[in-house]
């Protein structure tokens, strides 16, 4: 089951501050189900069948400044802030799990590779690769003479992009921990990310996104739009989705950088844009400063229409970024429902029509029971004398 988690300012609601680090604290019961803002960390559930609604679950005062980074694995949800930490709750046992320290700047990006990894940057410069087992730093990289404005670890899990206020794009070779290459830019870029094929890789600046081939890392293709992007996401390996500063979603080609679609989302600007797919059904999350977050059902093979919203829930904050925790055990657990409900559905219709053969074959067997009681003694007499005839003749014979 899906759950969305959103992050904002300007919403004062009382919680737990998560304070500890490294070590873990049970938080009271209703922490389980809440959601977040600014300072705030709000989680809400989301029930796909049969018709998509949303279920405030809880809101927690998480930080103590606003809400700057979000990332979720299978298991872990992770926070970053202005006020310098990284918070951790463990989605499954409902818990605070700590807080990591090792930053001393505001947290500007967060990326888990698998169960394992989690990588962060910040203002700081560092980019910190972390343990998600022990949940401990195992390298802290200089990676940038200014902030660290963004990161994005490549599919294969060996490689990872970050960008900078130092004008550059630097490659890391993260089975080694190093710096494998490093570009210079004419200005600095916020936003990077892969392709979820790493074949490409795109790069943020202002309004403009540039596209890069992974084979020979140089631009094939520009997108420029009229406000400056906040917020991008690959939709399939060749589709784009761009928020800018404006109420509205486009969806670009990568091949061709023409717009596919555009419509608008909110009634204020968009923030933060999250993806997932359930059961062959794609959606788009988004997230506003107007404080409501949406879903919208998008169909690839009619990616010029416009996507049709699913459902919506205000939050009644201004929020600064999302991210959706995807339960698969409780989905593998509906789905086994549905596979053994089907099972059993399979195997009362098998027994109904045994039930049906053997009732045909029972009534087959009492009418001819009757056929042959329903035979007169004048044919019995009758058929007595041909038989003694036919003895007879074969006698003779």
């Amino acid at each position: 089951m899906p759950h969305c988690l959103g992050e904002g300012d300007g919403c004062q609601v009382e919680g737990v501050s998560p304070a500890c680090s490294g070590g873990k604290r049970e938080n009271p019961p209703s922490l389980s189900r809440r959601f977040i803002s600014g300072q705030i960390l709000f989680r809400i559930q989301l029930h796909p069948s049969p018709s998509w609604t949303v279920v405030p679950v809880f809101t927690h005062h998480a930080h103590s400044a606003s809400l700057s980074a979000v990332a979720v694995n299978n298991r872990y949800v992770v926070t970053g802030s202005r006020d310098e930490t990284i918070q951790i709750y463990d989605m499954k046992k409902k818990i605070e799990h700590g807080a990591l320290l090792q930053h001393n700047g505001t947290i500007t990006c967060l990326e888990f590779y698998g169960t394992a990894h989690l990588l962060s940057g910040a203002e700081d410069g560092l980019i910190c690769i972390w343990n998600t087992k022990r949940w401990e730093c195992l390298k802290s990289i200089k990676a940038h003479k200014g902030h660290v404005t963004s990161l994005s670890i490549h599919p294969s899990g060996k490689l990872a992009l970050s960008v900078g206020t130092d004008k550059t794009l630097r490659t890391w070779n993260l089975v080694e921990g190093r710096s494998a290459f490093i570009k210079n830019l004419k200005q600095n870029a916020h936003i990077i990310k892969w392709s979820p094929d790493g074949e490409r890789y795109v790069t943020v600046i202002t309004s403009k996104v540039d596209i890069y081939k992974l084979d020979t890392a140089s631009i094939t293709g520009t997108i420029t739009t009229e406000k400056r992007i906040s917020s991008l996401r690959f939709i399939t390996d060749s589709i784009l989705a761009i928020a800018g500063d404006d109420e509205i979603i486009r969806f670009y080609s990568c091949d061709s950088q023409k717009c596919l679609c555009e419509f608008k989302a909110h009634e204020n600007r968009i923030k933060d844009i999250y993806s997932f797919e359930r059961e062959g059904q794609h959606v788009i999350v988004t997230a506003s400063s107007d404080g409501y977050i949406k879903m919208w059902n998008l169909d690839l093979n009619k990616i010029k229409d416009v996507p049709s919203l699913l459902c919506e829930v205000n939050t009644k904050a201004r929020l600064t970024c999302l991210a959706v925790w995807l339960d698969q055990a409780s989905e593998m657990k509906e789905n086994s429902d549905k596979a053994a409900t089907l099972s059993q559905g399979n195997e009362d219709e098998k027994s109904s029509i045994v039930r049906k053969n053997k009732v045909c074959r029972t009534d087959k067997s009492v009418k001819a029971a009757k056929k042959k009681r329903e035979i007169t003694p004048e044919k019995q007499k009758s058929e007595a004398p041909l038989q003694k005839k036919k003895k007879k003749q074969n006698s003779s014979s």
